[in-house]
């Protein structure tokens, strides 16, 4: 136990109650995206033995599964699965002799995937079984993306990573795939030869690349922590517990990219506690990689995207690190509750930026989130969707991917920011650190948070928050009026400087030469959506926008190419949604060329070229977007 953790435990007993009992109320809400029943059956560890077949484009072996027993009456195991094939399941029970087991596989939902229904022997509350489980994943698994040597940095060998958030993992090990239940695992992957293998678990950066490794991962997760990728990898370190896998061709970018890791390890840790993972390293994915980084403990997974060369981007960095305290050390009980994963892990990443690279470079940031944010309530808003403006939301019955907009994670900051603003900042600092420590490797719910924080201002009523003013944020839509926004001076001289160009001026009014990505961002960002050709290819023949090579800076330009219909700037179009596969990036110029009949058109064109390089998931968003209209709507 750590010294703040000694400490915390002579605090006042209605603390550690209040803790305890919320603690067990989170987890006897059931998940509605899992067929799990944690309350019968508990997963505890997972042994997994798996081999990697990349010309079937299969993952095949068996997972042994240590399951606690909660109910002497019960008699069956519910697991979570998807478009897996179950080729046999054993069960042994306190180390007796494995028998076989009846088992059946439900009917598919198409959110939920299929239960696997698994007949147990009778048995003593509290006893140990363990549930082995031979299967083969499928080709199209959701949460497995099989990348062809073409699509990799290198042009040479295949590559394979794992995406299991939100609820993917269950397409590739039969398993309680709801973050209520946290395991420890152990895995041997076999590969093929000139291969690495790394998990979200224990790696060595030396170990020979004999296409057989061994992982372990002493701390228990959550499912969709659960992760794996192989292919042309090498490592090099970047400070004593850091470091970034890569292929060769993107290692020594990589390395000069995220050099600050370590610092930014070392800031967060002075923040808000010791970081509890033992090593904390980078693997850097293929381009086709939906997500900008996946937090996956001990190794996060980090889309190429971010290499700017001038450490712009590294905000994400900050981000998927920050996560090893809100999130995988204290994570959300149901995907209901992703604003405690989301919005806690916003704040302190912007913690960790001021530390690191000053006031002014996060006030840009959080000015940027802050208008991300307001676009995505209105489109939230517009789409009848205004429930998902909330914190807490009820994501029952869709898939819980469509909750991972900007409310989480901007409104879940700026719901952080309003208790700084009201307690001091050394108070919400001490509260979050007792939040961390009271929680560690635990899952909980918005209510259990509710009941931390009021308990605390009960403790501290000199840092009393009104019970209507936290309700108001949690449950409200959109942003309450009492919200505390982000101002930059920085921008505010882009403001001046675009409004004199706006007006008439020539390129010469924009100080451009002493912006920075983020000035850059709110330019392009906020250009009046009726701009015209004619101006674009002002700033075009000035900045040589078309071809910048920082991806953010990218994205912004191209959407205002196609509101202005500005056509020297497709031909980046086309090869910007080829080449890149990250979700941020990609899904809103397509849903911007889907409004117009010629856009639409365009963007179907497009799409049918690089759909094969996007993951299943994003997939599914853009097939539903952009597929042609039932002919009785034409």
């Amino acid at each position: 136990m750590s010294r703040f953790g000694l400490a915390l435990a002579s605090l006042a007993g209605a603390w550690m109650i209040t803790t305890a009992h919320a603690d067990a109320r989170s987890a006897a809400v059931p998940d509605r995206h899992s067929y799990a029943q944690p309350t019968l059956f508990r997963v505890t560890h997972a042994d997994l033995d798996l081999a990697v077949d990349f010309e079937r484009s299969r993952l095949t072996g068996a997972v042994a599964l240590t399951v606690e027993r909660h109910d002497a009456q019960a008699r069956e195991l519910l697991l979570d699965s998807r478009d897996l094939t179950i080729h046999g399941v054993t069960v042994s029970t306190e180390g007796g002799r494995p028998d076989m087991a009846e088992f059946s596989v439900g009917e598919r939902d198409a959110v939920l995937g299929s239960p696997i229904r698994i007949a147990m022997p009778g048995a003593a509350k509290g006893a140990k079984h363990v549930v082995r489980i031979e299967y083969e994943t499928q080709p199209e698994a959701s949460g497995l993306q099989w990348v062809s040597p073409a699509q990799t940095a290198g042009k040479q060998h295949p590559f394979l990573y794992t995406q299991s958030q939100a609820i993917h993992a269950r397409s590739w090990v039969p398993l309680q795939d709801t973050p209520q239940v946290r395991f420890t695992y152990t895995a041997r992957v076999r590969t093929p030869r000139p291969l690495l293998a790394v998990m979200s678990a224990s790696n060595e950066v030396d170990t020979p690349r004999d296409g057989d490794y061994r992982f372990e991962m002493p701390q228990p997760i959550p499912s969709y922590l659960l992760a794996l990728a192989v292919g042309d990898l090498s490592f090099r370190a970047i400070g004593e517990r850091t470091g970034v896998y890569a292929e060769p061709a993107t290692l020594d970018a990589a390395a000069h990219e995220f050099a600050d890791v370590e610092d930014m390890l070392e800031t967060c840790e002075r923040l808000f506690g010791p970081y509890r993972w033992g090593r904390y390293d980078l693997l850097i994915l293929p381009p086709s990689f939906p997500w900008g980084g996946m937090e996956n403990p001990r190794l996060s997974f980090i889309t190429p995207t971010v290499i700017a060369g001038d450490r712009s981007l590294v905000a994400l960095i900050a981000h998927e690190l920050a996560h090893s305290w809100s999130g995988n050390l204290v994570t959300n009980a149901s995907w209901n509750d992703v604003w405690l994963n989301e919005g806690f892990t916003v704040y302190l990443e912007r913690r960790i930026m001021e530390v690191l690279y000053g006031e002014r470079r996060r006030a840009m940031e959080d000015v940027l989130g802050l208008q991300s944010l307001q676009r995505d309530i209105e489109s939230l808003r517009g789409a009848g969707d205004a429930a998902l403006t909330r914190l807490a939301v009820d994501l029952g019955g869709r898939d819980p991917d469509v909750g991972f907009s900007n409310v989480p994670y901007e409104k879940g900051r700026l719901f952080l920011g309003f208790l700084e603003a009201r307690m001091g900042r050394p108070a919400l600092d001490a509260f979050l650190r007792e939040y961390f420590d009271a929680h560690a490797f635990q899952s909980v719910d918005t209510a259990t948070f509710r009941d931390d924080l009021q308990a605390y201002m009960q403790r501290h009523p000199q840092h009393a928050v009104s019970a209507g003013d936290i309700d108001a944020w949690i449950h409200g839509e959109g942003l309450p009026a009492n919200a505390v926004l982000p101002r930059s001076e920085a921008f505010a001289a882009v403001d001046r400087q675009a409004a004199d160009w706006l007006a008439g001026g020539d390129t010469s009014v924009l100080g451009t030469g002493e912006w920075t990505t983020h000035e850059w961002l709110h330019f392009l960002d906020n250009l009046p959506e009726d701009l015209g050709a004619a101006r674009m290819a002002e700033l075009d023949a000035a900045f040589d926008l078309s071809e910048v090579g920082n991806n953010e800076i990218a994205h912004s330009w191209l959407r205002n190419v196609i509101r202005a219909n500005y056509a020297p700037g497709y031909g980046r179009l086309e090869a910007y949604l080829t080449s890149i596969g990250r979700r941020k990036l990609v899904k809103p110029l397509y849903e911007e060329l889907a409004k117009t009949p010629q856009g639409l058109e365009r963007a179907r064109a497009i799409y049918a070229k690089a759909r094969p390089m996007y993951h299943g998931m994003l997939v599914a968003q853009l097939d539903e977007l952009l597929a042609p209209a039932p002919a009785g709507d034409r």
